[in-house]
This record gives C-alpha cells, sequence and structure tokens, in this order.
C-alpha cells in the first residue's frame, strides 16, 4: 500500500472524526493548564521572548558573573506555593531574582570552564523542541528520525561505518559510562546484565591518564567494576598519556592474571586542552585488542576545523567517542553524545524486550529500534532538534571557523601572557585551554585571590586548576562571542588585580 501523502492523511482523518464523533466543543475545559486568554498569554510571551533576545544581544553590557544578594538567595527557600500566580509577576521574578545570577557563560568574558556559550537559534529550537514535547525514548515519530539524522552526521564527521549507533544523552559524564558498559559487554558478554559483574571469572582492568576527566573513574565505579579497577597513568611533557607507561601497565595486569578491557584516551584535556597521541594508543588498543575509547568532552568537535582536526588523527580508529554538542558546537545545555562502532552489541547492551516497550510493523509501535534501545533512558527530550537546528543553519564550515577562532585566541593570550614579566605560562597551549599565573614570592594565595577578585568584578572570569603542582588561572576559550577585546580585558584585570594585592600585602607575604 502507498504511503499517505501529507494532505492525504490529514483528510482522511477529518472525514473519520465527523463520523465517528460529535464536533468538538468551541468552550474550552476548566480543568485544563492551557490559558484561559489565549491573547494575553501570547502577549506576554512575545515579552518574555523579547526580553531574553535583549539579555543575549545585550550581553556585553552585563558583567560576567555577579555575587547572589542574600535577599535574593533567601527568596528561593519559600514553601511550596498553594495558589496560583500571574505569569507576568512570576516573569518579573525571573528578571530580577534569576537572570541577573547565573553563572554567566553567554558572555564572551565568560572563561571559567568548558562551557558553550549558546545561539539565538538554539534557543528558538528549544522553545519548539517545548512546545512539541516529544519523548525520544522511541515510537514511530519523526523526531526520532532528526536524531538518527544527527547520528548519521556524527558518523561521517568521524569517518565511522554505516553500522555505528549514536545516542544523544546529558553530557560526556553519561556518554563515557555507556561506553564503559558497552564494553564491559563486549569484554564479558552481555549476560552480564542479568548475572552480574561477580559472575564472571575476569577481573576487569581499564586504563587512562592522569589527566584524564573524574568521570572516568565515576563509570568504572558506576559500571560495577570498582574505581580500584582503573589504572592512572602518567603524562609526558605535553600532557598526553605516556604510551610507553601504559603498554607497560598492561602487560603487568596481564602478567597478574588480570583481565585488560578498555583504555580511555583524551582529546582535549579538562585543565590544559592536551591531545593525547591518538594514533599511538590506537595502537596499543589494536595491539592489546582492548577498547578504544576517546573522551572527546572538550576537543572532539575540533574535527569541524580543518585547522584543527589532523591533531585528532586516530579518533577515527576508535571503538566510542563521548562528546558533547554544549560545548564546541555552541548548542544549548544540555547536549551530549555517545557514538559507538559497533552499533548491534550497543543495541544488546541496553534493549530490553519488555511488553509495555512491544514492537510492530505499523502504528505508533513502529520504526525500531529506538534511542531507548541504546541507553539507560526511557524518557527523553528531543535534544537533538536544537542540535539539528545549530547544523542546519550555520553548517558544518562556519561551526569549524568558530572552534578555529578560539584556538587562535588562545594562541593571542598565550603572546600576551609571554609579553607580560609579571605573568608566566604554565603549560603548553594544545587547544582553546591557557593555564598562566602571576609571578609573585606565594604565587598560589596571590593567584587564587587574582581569580575571586576578577569573577567578583564581572569584567572576566577564568577559573582555577593545578598544573604540575602550581596553582594555575585557568582561561577556557570556548564562546563563540569571546574577541581579542576580551582577552585583552582578562590580561589588564590579572595584572592590576596582581599588583593590587603584591603591593597591599605585607613584605611576609610577598
Amino acid at each position: 500500500m502507498a504511503a499517505p501523502s501529507e494532505t492525504s492523511y490529514i483528510e482522511s482523518f477529518s472525514r473519520l472524526r465527523s463520523i465517528l464523533e460529535e464536533p468538538p466543543s468551541p468552550s474550552p475545559d476548566r480543568g485544563t493548564l492551557d490559558p484561559s486568554d489565549w491573547p494575553g498569554f501570547r502577549a506576554q510571551a512575545h515579552r518574555m521572548l523579547d526580553d531574553i533576545l535583549d539579555y543575549t544581544q545585550h550581553i556585553r553590557e552585563r558583567p560576567v558573573w555577579q555575587p547572589i544578594p542574600p535577599a535574593v538567595r533567601d527568596s528561593f527557600r519559600q514553601p511550596l506555593p498553594p495558589k496560583p500566580s500571574p505569569l507576568a509577576s512570576v516573569h518579573d521574578t525571573f528578571i530580577r531574582r534569576i537572570l541577573p545570577y547565573a553563572v554567566g557563560n553567554v558572555h564572551p568574558g565568560f572563561m571559567g570552564w568548558v562551557h558553550g556559550g549558546g545561539t539565538p537559534v538554539g534557543m528558538l529550537a528549544e522553545m519548539l523542541a517545548a512546545g512539541l514535547n516529544a519523548n525520544l525514548g522511541g515510537r514511530d515519530q519523526i523526531p526520532v528520525e532528526v536524531e538518527r539524522q544527527v547520528v548519521r552526521w556524527v558518523r561521517e564527521l568521524f569517518g565511522f561505518p554505516d553500522t555505528a549507533s549514536g545516542l544523544f544523552v546529558t553530557g560526556t559524564s553519561m556518554a563515557n559510562l555507556i561506553a564503559v558498559l558497552v564494553a564491559r559487554a563486549a569484554a564479558i558478554g552481555v549476560g552480564v546484565r542479568r548475572l552480574g559483574v561477580a559472575a564472571s571469572s575476569k577481573r576487569l582492568i581499564a586504563y587512562t591518564s592522569a589527566a584524564a576527566h573524574g568521570c572516568i573513574a565515576q563509570a568504572m565505579d558506576l559500571a560495577g567494576l570498582g574505581t580500584d579497577a582503573l589504572r592512572i597513568v602518567p603524562t609526558n611533557g605535553q600532557h598526553q598519556i605516556d604510551t610507553q607507561a601504559l603498554q607497560e601497565s598492561i602487560a603487568t595486569d596481564k602478567r597478574d592474571g588480570l583481565a585488560p578491557f578498555f583504555i580511555a584516551a583524551t582529546a582535549g584535556t579538562v585543565d590544559v586542552g592536551a591531545i593525547d597521541d591518538l594514533r599511538a594508543v590506537a595502537d596499543v588498543a589494536r595491539r592489546e585488542e582492548l577498547w578504544f575509547h576517546v573522551d572527546g568532552a572538550c576537543g572532539a568537535l575540533a574535527m569541524l576545523a580543518p585547522d584543527i582536526a589532523p591533531r585528532l588523527a586516530g579518533i577515527e580508529r576508535a571503538d566510542s567517542i563521548a562528546f558533547d554538542f554544549h560545548k564546541w558546537g555552541q548548542v544549548p545545555y544540555d547536549a551530549g553524545f555517545v557514538l559507538v562502532r559497533d552499533g548491534e552489541l550497543h543495541r544488546r547492551t541496553f534493549a530490553s524486550p519488555v511488553a509495555y516497550l512491544s514492537r510492530e510493523t505499523r502504528g505508533m509501535a513502529a520504526g525500531s529500534p529506538w534511542p531507548c534501545d541504546f541507553g539507560p533512558d526511557l524518557s527523553r527530550g528531543f535534544r537533538a532538534l536544537k542540535t539539528w537546528f545549530t547544523i542546519k543553519i550555520y553548517g558544518a564550515e562556519k561551526l569549524g571557523a568558530a572552534i578555529s577562532k578560539t584556538c587562535a585566541l588562545a594562541q593571542y593570550l598565550k603572546q600576551c601572557i609571554e609579553r607580560e614579566p609579571v605573568l608566566e605560562l604554565l603549560a603548553p597551549v594544545a587547544l582553546n585551554i591557557v593555564c598562566f599565573r602571576y609571578r609573585s614570592e606565594h604565587p598560589d594565595e596571590v593567584n587564587q585571590d587574582i581569580v575571586a577578585d576578577l569573577q567578583e568584578s564581572g569584567i572576566a572570569a577564568p577559573s582555577l586548576t593545578s598544573v604540575n603542582g602550581c596553582l594555575a588561572i585557568r582561561a577556557a576559550i570556548v564562546n563563540h562571542r569571546t574577541g581579542k577585546s576580551d582577552i585583552d580585558a582578562l590580561v589588564r584585570a590579572v595584572i592590576a588585580s596582581g599588583s593590587a594585592r603584591v603591593h597591599r600585602c605585607p613584605k611576609a607575604c610577598r
């Protein structure tokens, strides 16, 4: 039977409805949560949209961040409201007490953590997704096809086969957990879902670098393997995993009768933005027959930037990749993603054949497999829509150019630091993260105060980290709005704060 056209199905539905039921009542049901005054609601909705667009358009006129006054904080400690409140009143509370006190990653001066800046396009797509209110756990619906479209684009970007699977998740922490669970199934069989890891005679061991994100250890914990089963491999002078030490650790574990199964390399370490030698790690994984995973939360989307992508050589050989569209992809939070080379193994690791999820060949229960077959969530938001909109509206080339720009700005900041005698670079600048400090006899205390000074000033918002035992000012340049003037403002503010701190401090503290 031929598929119905876009109009013929609606016409058939209307005819059937006229036969089976009375015309819909023109008076609304008073029990609904829809507005009783749609024109008034629409007018208020337009005001709310204008306000948030104004916020984004004029973001430079605001501080990056500001401390929360006690009275504002206390206003969110009130009991459950029993009665309704007008939409305009609640929106006014948002404007006065929520909007000014966000962390500030929309602002071009935000460089504290690896947060994307979002876009007005993504914001509008999020609004549309909320209106549609689709649950992307499954069912035969176009929103699922939108997610599958993004999966195809991701396969293409990373050079994965058509049989690879992909899934939107909250973020890379969840994506890394999914990768560990699929690798666990590859190592000891999908029967682990029923029998548990204790039933296996193998003691599974995983490997990652000392610079890896803490969520790798958390994934081992949540997978029931234990953090003691994660070997922390030292890094080299470029903050990359030491592949010789990795090889030696694997050999030691094998001699001890353990079962190495998983290596997590990093594309863009959280502290300094280093990229592991992915080709070398892939070689080790292939030689030792281990699962090769790449945590690309910070850096994997550099594949969109032709000048940066060569640094990720070897990522196409991964068994799985985790990354976030809400970082360099500039998609609004949250939009994490996991890509798995063996799509069938991925499905078998999570699919649950229960009666209420039975699949059919027609009707709403068609269209299998569903996204819920590839992860732990049955209830899933339409994250794919804001990602799809972002990619469609801007295109891969423009998104890649924004990534290249942030890396160029990091190099510019490096040059500024090297020109200033009072500043000291603390790590190589591999991507878009710069770690440095203000020179002083007691640099940890001074630089800790500098970062707090800058954040509270609202001019710029770097963060702190530790590099080779030294407290460092960390500038993560991710926001597409950030420009050279913002870098200049950061440098000036660091020098001014540092100078004031040193000169105010008693001689014994210098």
